[in-house]
């Protein structure tokens, strides 16, 4: 089925950014795991797994409308340099990613794209969840300092691995 291109740069313009965020996710996974953030080395974990599930159902619409998924350009990762830098520029990201496919839903709604439209209204529900961790996770991080909140996330000795 022949998609219309808006539609096809738009999901070409997700997939960017979800590519940039499954690799930001796991750079951030292995520093955090590095430091001994072990229980939210694991939550950056699964998080860049889920954006590479979403860039998965972005690269199936984008090839069902008869486009080519560019997946040799990637958003520019934001690399934290300790933990509130971590979650700052996760949450950065998320907020791109917001403000866009809330864009690209109004963009399928007025071509009358309603399926690729439902798919960017999944992919902002898990976006706000992303956001709505994140935000926590900050003001949890502000509120009880860097140390306990290390404390949080770390698992005790005896159940690393």
């Amino acid at each position: 089925m022949k998609g219309e291109s808006q539609i096809i740069e738009r999901l070409n313009e997700a997939l960017f950014l979800e590519l940039g965020a499954v690799n930001q996710y796991w750079v951030h996974f292995r520093l955090l795991e590095d430091w001994g953030y072990t229980k939210l080395a694991k939550k950056e974990r699964a998080e860049s797994i889920e954006e590479m599930h979403h860039a998965d159902r972005l690269i199936a619409r984008i090839i069902f409308l008869e486009g080519h998924p560019n997946l040799q350009s990637v958003a520019p990762l934001r690399i934290g340099q300790n933990v509130k830098e971590v979650l700052e520029s996760d949450l950065a990201g998320e907020y791109d990613a917001r403000t866009a496919y809330k864009r690209s839903r109004e963009i399928c709604h007025e071509v009358g794209d309603y399926v690729t439209m439902k798919l960017f209204e999944d992919l902002l529900a898990d976006e706000e969840g992303h956001i709505d961790f994140l935000e926590t996770q900050l003001d949890l991080l502000a509120s009880i300092g860097e140390e306990k909140y290390g404390q949080l996330n770390a698992d005790p000795a005896n159940e690393a691995e």
